[in-house]
């Protein structure tokens, strides 16, 4: 017989309503599909280790994020992001990571941060993984509705010690504004910058540019998409030192891939 519970209800085994949460939180509507997690490794290529593994939604079949989140309504935002961020620690943990853990996260679907962290740090302790190592990725192609209210989140992860990310930057809304405003640990580059970049001197200018920001900021720069070893020696060159991408490796579902190191001397 099926189970009729959430996975968040069968995750914490009835104990769900004693972590607690803001009004709206627990008014929220849940969220019953069922999701598995794939995992991409992020390597330092200078210290030659795996600097996080990034979690990525799945469907039960291993169907794509984009397939999954379609099917996402506003009602559900916050439901979603609280399972996929449980599950990405349940996951990770099983699977035995050791290294940083990078989870997406939705501004929109946190209420109060101060509350809306409790799931994420109760799952973290109920299966003995460490918080400090977790990574929180705010894509910039996702419309921001209320930027002040998104900065508090990111300064409320900061202060726990979280390491804050913009994901796919350089494709989304607020470009170098939002960079400015959130100043995060991390900036990740959107695939579109890093595709052929070996080729077209219009994007090496664009990244450089970015990069010299960020330094002057005590930002770190991920190269994310890299497929091609061209690609890769190029983004090398510029002093890049933190990849992702399909050179270094394929995401596993349900599984740490290891990084092809060979591909990346």
């Amino acid at each position: 017989m099926t189970d009729p519970r959430t996975y968040l209800e069968r995750f914490f085994e009835g104990t769900l309503a004693d972590v607690g949460g803001c009004v709206r939180c627990r008014n929220a509507q849940a969220w019953h599909g069922e999701l598995r997690m794939a995992f991409q490794p992020i390597v330092d290529v200078a210290q030659q280790e795996v600097f996080a593994c990034e979690a990525l939604v799945r469907g039960p079949a291993g169907e794509p994020a984009g397939a999954v989140l379609a099917k996402v309504t506003d009602d559900q935002l916050y439901g979603f992001d609280q399972t996929c961020r449980v599950l990405a620690i349940d996951t990770a943990q099983r699977l035995g990571l050791r290294s940083r853990l990078s989870i997406n996260f939705l501004p929109n679907a946190v209420y109060e941060p101060q509350t809306c962290i409790r799931l994420t740090l109760a799952a973290a302790h109920k299966v003995g993984f460490d918080p400090h190592r977790l990574v929180f990725e705010m894509t910039e192609t996702e419309k921001i509705r209320d930027p002040n209210h998104a900065l508090s989140i990111v300064r409320d992860y900061q202060s726990r010690g979280f390491l804050t990310a913009i994901d796919d930057f350089g494709a989304g809304y607020s470009g170098l504004n939002l960079l400015a405003d959130f100043q995060p640990q991390l900036v990740k580059l959107d695939m579109a910058l890093v595709r052929d970049i070996d080729r077209h001197p219009a994007r090496q200018a664009i990244v450089a540019g970015v990069m010299g920001t960020c330094a002057a900021l005590g930002v770190q720069v991920v190269a994310e998409g890299v497929e091609t070893r061209a690609e890769y020696e190029q983004l090398r060159t510029m002093g890049l030192t933190l990849f992702q991408g399909y050179l270094v490796a394929r995401p596993a579902l349900e599984a740490l891939p290891e990084p092809d190191w060979p591909a990346l001397v």
